[in-house]
């Protein structure tokens, strides 16, 4: 099997808590389908880099997939038909990465390295 990163990018009008569900049912049902997800992240309401439906935010989510590209297939198929999902995307890795993404361990964090000290 194929290791995949997936991140989705969901309306900012639902809240939060329908933002994490909305994972946890792409998890449940990558489960079903012979697939493992080993990491989801909630990134939280995030800006967005241009306007997407007249939307200027949304709640970004990763999952880490060990799984079967017909899974990856139906789940990209069920994104296009959602009306919760303003993007997605789906990238094929070499390994999966098992520890915190960058921007969640920023937030753990709670800094912001590129605006220094200011006083």
């Amino acid at each position: 099997m194929a290791y995949y990163e997936h991140v989705v990018i969901s309306r900012p009008d639902i809240s939060p808590a329908q933002a994490e569900t909305l994972t946890e049912e792409l998890a449940e049902f990558l489960r079903e389908k012979g697939a493992t997800v080993s990491k989801t992240e909630y990134w939280g309401l995030r800006n967005l880099a241009y306007p997407i439906n007249k939307q200027r935010k949304g709640h970004y989510s990763l999952l880490n997939v060990d799984g079967p590209a017909n899974a990856i297939h139906e789940i990209e198929r069920r994104h296009r038909i959602s009306d919760d999902v303003m993007r997605y995307l789906t990238i094929r890795v070499d390994e999966l990465d098992e520890e915190p993404s960058p921007i969640v361990a920023r937030k753990d964090r709670g800094e912001r390295s590129d605006r220094g000290d200011r006083r």
